[in-house]
């Protein structure tokens, strides 16, 4: 039997009609003799009834013993549903097919899981998900999430062609820049003792091709990252990866902006509006307390040194006296925080090494905390003024060192407006989208254990130009020119405008990263020889694709929008990866193993 239509396109219009459906049966009732199946494919549902008085028995009792998801094709007339029976939920819910005959093309087992639950997601356990994820990926939900991103990676591709974008593969058994995160390393066989590395990113890629005068690239580039896994990372993964030459960061923030556009008004049919409001990366962590901050909603930091400078409270004055700041949020409501509550935000505060966490409550008209007794009339004042203290508030503070004191109150605000979120305290509608670009971000950071300088982004990152004499003198005031676009407190993509000065690149690398130049040779010299030959000024961005279909999928998980992912440990519970190899292929890569066999 050939399929006529698909299981989402019959109307009232097509009755009369006699039709073919193939797909696999999604839910079976028998109402007082006669049976009612729902067809399911990939499209969507329809239902088909079998009336014993109109069948040939055999046809009848085929259908009788179908169980859910045996794979069936079935042809009959179209006719509208009688009156008071239409199904509003589904696309053709007005209409059903009267079965004339049945194919069954396959039968299927019993389910270890039920693919007809719009719960299923919530209700099974998501190991037993991933190892049946063949029938994982049948769910509705999941077949709707697949479609989008096939359908946003279609606007991409589009968008980008319109922009001049060439589309170019590179390749992804590279070399090992251990400088990163950790890498896959690949032996390889014609090379003994030699190893490829898998790309965290095309970086070094598009920027030669920059060189090559290929001037606008683009791919959705699979890249790899051996890291600790959690919701929104994987160990493989793909990213929307573009440079561009003869560009300003301007250039970027109306490209990204005009993508992400046509992407949100594809997948939703929202209107972003545009220019994305922009934040310095000092502004972003003095008033929220992280660099991709959720702006939905309010909470802000206040700076409260200058009154504690001299306070009797010699936790904030000693942070002070230190080099450090004090800060302070205010969470309105939320002064019933439980006990439980207030040690797993002290915890949050310890992690980053600080004694603990200070608080005040404002509860039956008064400021309950054991610091209290140590602020001064003035200091109260302050923070009445500042914070706009009312009843039910709970300010919480934050003294140390700018960064880690913007750090502990960033998380801490986060936790707060979960919570408040899940009392119904705080409402966000679903359909928002905040976006902003976080820019100005230092190029440099130091590492103390390590007595060194590192790139906040990576070392091909162009400082401000008329930063560039301060790399030899005073590093730390350095600005790169990174950009991060963030939307709802997710980071979407970062990148930069690229170094492009082959004696710039390798003062960088020899004399603030301090990579000896043997070193520095080995893992970049054909980038700095290549510079050399007429390297034009470029810059470019990756965004993280599954990230972003899960941001349009409403999802905090990427692997609800990957086909097949990874569990937290890095494996794949369908096929039983990563594996053991024959012998014979570790002799013929001159590898021996010394880890213990697995048991």
């Amino acid at each position: 039997m050939k399929r006529t239509h698909h299981c989402n396109e019959l109307r009232p219009a097509h009755a009369g009609q006699l039709v073919t459906l193939t797909g696999w049966v999604h839910s079976r009732r028998d109402l007082g003799g006669v049976i009612f199946i729902d067809i399911r494919d990939r499209e969507g549902r329809t239902q088909t009834v079998y009336d014993p008085s109109d069948l040939p028995a055999e046809v009848f009792d085929r259908a009788a013993a179908l169980r859910s998801e045996c794979v069936v094709a079935v042809t009959g007339l179209v006719r509208l549903r009688p009156a008071g029976t239409t199904n509003p939920k589904i696309a053709t819910g007005e209409i059903e097919v009267v079965a004339q005959a049945l194919e069954v093309l396959n039968t299927a087992d019993v389910l270890p899981f039920p693919v007809d639950d719009p719960d299923a997601a919530g209700k099974v356990n998501e190991e037993l998900r991933l190892k049946y994820r063949y029938l994982d990926l049948r769910r509705p939900e999941m077949t709707h999430n697949l479609r989008l991103r096939s359908k946003v990676a279609t606007a991409t591709r589009v968008f980008l062609d319109e922009q001049g974008f060439l589309e170019v593969e590179t390749p992804t058994l590279f070399k090992s820049t251990p400088e990163g995160a950790r890498e896959f390393v690949v032996p390889c066989r014609t090379n003994p003792g030699l190893f490829y590395a898998l790309p965290q990113s095309p970086q070094q890629f598009k920027q030669i091709l920059m060189v090559a005068g290929v001037e606008k690239y683009f791919q959705l580039a699979r890249c790899y990252r051996d890291e600790d896994l959690r919701a929104d990372r994987q160990p493989e993964f793909t990213q929307i990866d573009l440079e561009m030459s003869f560009i300003e960061r301007e250039d970027i923030y109306t490209l990204i902006e005009g993508l992400l556009q046509r992407i949100w008004k594809t997948a939703l049919n929202v209107d972003i509006p545009t220019p994305f409001k922009r934040l310095s990366f000092q502004e972003a962590m003095d008033r929220y307390g992280m660099d991709k901050p959720d702006t939905r909603f309010a909470m802000e930091l206040a700076d409260f040194t200058e009154v504690f400078r001299a306070s009797a409270f010699k936790v904030f004055s000693g942070a002070v006296a230190n080099g450090g700041v004090v800060k302070a949020i205010n969470v309105k409501g939320f002064a019933d925080a439980t006990q439980g509550q207030i040690e797993a935000m002290t915890e949050t505060a310890r992690s980053f090494g600080a004694k603990g966490l200070a608080f005040i409550k404002i509860e039956d008209g008064e400021w309950k905390s054991p610091i209290v007794k140590f602020l001064t009339e003035a200091e109260k004042a302050a923070l009445q003024t500042q914070l706009n203290l009312e009843e039910g508030d709970l300010v919480l503070f934050a003294a140390d060192q700018w960064l880690v004191a913007c750090e502990i109150l960033g998380r801490i605000r986060l936790y707060a407006a979960d919570i408040l979120k899940q009392r119904g305290q705080l409402k966000i509608p679903a359909d928002r989208f905040d976006f902003l670009w976080v820019v100005e971000f230092p190029l440099l950071s130091f590492d103390k254990e390590n007595n060194r300088w590192y790139s906040s982004h990576h070392p091909f990152t162009a400082p401000v130009a008329e930063d560039i004499p301060l790399l030899k003198t005073d590093p730390k005031k350095v600005r790169g020119q990174h950009y991060d676009i963030v939307v709802n407190g997710v980071e979407l993509g970062g990148g930069s405008i690229r170094i492009h000065q082959p004696d710039v690149q390798k003062t960088v690398f020899e004399e603030v990263l301090q990579i000896p130049p043997d070193l520095v040779k080995a893992r970049f010299g054909y980038m700095l020889e290549a510079f050399r030959y007429g390297a034009p000024p470029h810059g470019g961005i990756a965004l993280g694709f599954d990230r972003l279909i899960a941001i349009l999928c409403g999802t905090p998980s990427i692997r609800d929008v990957i086909a097949f992912p990874k569990t937290a440990k890095g494996t794949c519970l369908m096929t039983e990866s990563p594996g053991s190899v024959e012998p014979k292929q570790l002799r013929e890569l001159y590898l021996e193993l010394k880890a213990p066999k697995p048991q």
